[in-house]
């Protein structure tokens, strides 16, 4: 035998005498348990990931709709503002109307009582220049008797139609 053919064989004594060893000490089963372990912890893993999405898929669902939610309300809050702002508005324009309406009409009252008064002054005024024209033309032209008598008689004409 030389020496290629001697080492070779060796070579295959320490292979068989180490596959031996290794069965022996059972490490194929050790290395299945190793990989079913850490197939069952990558499965397990798998598992939660999805768990993990799925509630997040929910989580995300339920904020998207709490965000709808949300913006419905405002959206109903701005709507209501709108409208009590349209509201008041329009009470302050009628209030404002009826301001206007009761300040115009005492206005009108204000001016027609003046003129009322204005010509019950130049009314009163004309009967005074009247009578003491009267007085004067008939005191010039008509003794006193007469014209005392006259002067009574067109007072009381007088009287009778301011009257």
């Amino acid at each position: 035998m030389d020496a290629t053919s001697l080492a070779t064989l060796w070579a295959a004594i320490a292979l068989f005498i180490f596959l031996g060893a290794i069965i022996y000490l059972k490490v194929p089963g050790m290395l299945t348990k190793s990989l079913d372990a850490r197939a069952v912890k990558i499965s397990a893993e798998l598992e939660e990931a999805r768990r993990l999405r799925e509630e997040a898929q929910q989580l995300l669902g339920q904020y998207q709709q709490k965000r709808k939610e949300a913006e419905k309300e405002a959206a109903d809050i701005v709507a209501a503002a709108k409208r009590e702002a349209e509201l008041l508005a329009s009470e302050a324009a009628k209030k404002t109307e009826d301001y206007v309406a009761r300040r115009t009409a005492l206005a009108e009252q204000k001016i027609s009582q003046a003129e009322r008064e204005a010509v019950s002054e130049v009314r009163a005024s004309a009967v005074d220049i009247a009578v003491e024209a009267a007085r004067a033309l008939l005191a010039a032209k008509v003794d006193v008797k007469a014209g005392a008598d006259l002067f009574k008689s067109a007072l009381d004409d007088v009287k009778a139609k301011l009257n």
